[in-house]
């Protein structure tokens, strides 16, 4: 690999990090009564989606819906089966209950991902409903059509959930 792609790769975690703090920032001070300060962090995490999109472009990282489906389950499967549960058991010998939890978290909701990115490409040319689905704010969950009456992973109320079109 040459330095520029490092440097692409190094730059895409970074600014894929950036967007995703930004935001919670702007929750923040959307809840604190800061609505400028909201939408410069907005505007800002719009700005490092660009970035990050741009990188990933420049290493050639977007292909085919087909492979790109093929990739989200194999990233997805790599993450419940190997990269979080060693997180898990190193939040529990530590003691970290915040930690366990949140891991934990992810871990069951990237089951769900992976299954649902594996019946997606099965069917994916497929003439079909293309139906919501609607995510668990507390967790992540998943769910394809409708929201559940309660998460199944952590308990949420499903009118909680929101719709992503």
């Amino acid at each position: 690999m040459s330095k520029s792609e490092d440097a692409l790769r190094e730059a895409f975690a970074g600014e894929s990090q950036a967007n995703r703090k930004y935001l919670a920032f702007a929750a923040k001070a959307e809840q604190e009564g800061y609505p400028q300060a909201a939408r410069l962090f907005r505007a800002a995490a719009e700005a490092e989606t660009v970035h990050a999109h741009n990188h990933l472009r420049a290493l050639k990282g977007v292909h085919g819906t087909r492979e790109n489906i093929a990739e989200a389950v194999a990233g997805e499967t790599h993450e419940f089966k190997s990269m979080y549960p060693a997180m898990i058991e190193a939040a529990k010998a530590e003691g970290n209950k915040e930690a366990e939890r949140s891991f934990h978290f992810a871990n069951e909701v990237e089951k769900v991902h992976a299954r649902l990115y594996e019946q997606l490409l099965a069917g994916l040319g497929n003439a079909g409903e293309v139906y919501a689905y609607w995510v668990c704010p507390v967790c992540g969950y998943t769910a394809e059509k409708e929201a559940p009456e309660a998460c199944p992973v952590c308990g949420a109320k499903g009118k909680m959930f929101r719709k992503i079109e």
